[in-house]
């Protein structure tokens, strides 16, 4: 059970709360954007033992709706965060402190990345991205199998980097929350080096190898169709590297260049997005010996075909 908490402390706004199965609720953090679509979805799991899975962002609004959900009679056990972006994880430290529940996680926002994401973080100067909550610390870290259980409920942990190093999805019986990485309304961004292409693209290989009936993704609405979203999303990465490699071979070096020549449909709002994904499929080839720089890897470097 939740302390109380007094009127000066959060505002008295509640959201709406909305049932997705047995034992599942979602609300909506008011945070929409080009990137979040309607805004971050929390998930409640459970009855009177609850696991909180990605609080959202430190909004005042969001808590008080959260904790109304909650309501006195029920205890919250867990929070879980799928990953470390501004707008999932930074809630967690808040609802931990007021419900004395600790935060699990598969590590803190540096964890999880590969050797070469790592020595491009280390070079600075990358910026984009969605906003590293880059305080994040989980009180106890869930690795890939790992299984956190409460009274009706349990939750599997698989390890999915790809949209950032310390990614995880949770799987309950039916279904799987998936975080960032898979969405019906968009597909993920991945932004080096908190995102890593061929580790995406990994993880929705081991994703298509299951057999789970449904997604609750972080944004949007559920994806009933898993394997056809999933066959949809790896195919749209191929087309788009595709499309890449076909732009370097036409002479575009820059990456300006090449969003320019491959993302023709996009809107400038998320023209930003779309260089950071031409980014990530760059570095991705020339990991793969298919693109290469006369320098080092960066967003100002010169593309070309290997």
């Amino acid at each position: 059970m939740c302390r109380p908490v007094s009127e000066n402390e959060i505002a008295r706004e509640t959201g709406m709360v909305v049932g997705m199965g047995p034992g599942i609720r979602r609300l909506i953090a008011p945070n929409p954007s080009p990137m979040t679509h309607w805004g971050t979805n929390t998930y409640l799991v459970g009855g009177a033992d609850l696991a909180v899975i990605d609080p959202g962002p430190d909004d005042p609004a969001h808590l008080a709706a959260l904790l109304a959900a909650i309501g006195p009679d029920r205890r919250v056990s867990h929070i879980l965060v799928t990953h470390s972006h501004l707008d999932h994880s930074p809630l967690a430290g808040r609802l931990s402190e007021i419900c004395d529940a600790p935060v699990l996680a598969f590590g803190d926002s540096f964890s999880g990345r590969s050797d070469l994401m790592a020595e491009l973080a280390a070079a600075g100067n990358l910026g984009g991205g969605e906003g590293v909550d880059a305080g994040f610390r989980p009180d106890q870290r869930l690795g890939d199998g790992d299984i956190v259980s409460g009274t009706g409920w349990t939750l599997t942990a698989l390890h999915t980097p790809g949209h950032f190093g310390n990614h995880i999805a949770l799987v309950v019986p039916g279904g799987v929350f998936v975080g960032d990485h898979v969405m019906g309304w968009a597909s993920s961004l991945v932004s080096p080096p908190d995102g890593d292409l061929g580790a995406f693209m990994r993880s929705c290989t081991r994703l298509r190898a299951r057999d789970d009936a449904r997604y609750f993704p972080g944004h949007g609405d559920p994806v009933d169709e898993p394997a056809a979203r999933l066959d949809w999303l790896i195919t749209h990465r191929r087309r788009r590297e595709a499309a890449i490699i076909a732009a370097l071979r036409a002479g575009h070096r820059r990456i300006s260049d090449v969003t320019e020549a491959v993302y023709t449909d996009t809107p400038p709002a998320l023209r930003a997005a779309a260089a950071r994904n031409v980014f990530a499929h760059l570095i991705d080839l020339c990991e793969r010996g298919i693109a290469r720089t006369d320098g080092a890897i960066t967003p100002d470097a010169l593309f070309r075909p290997a």
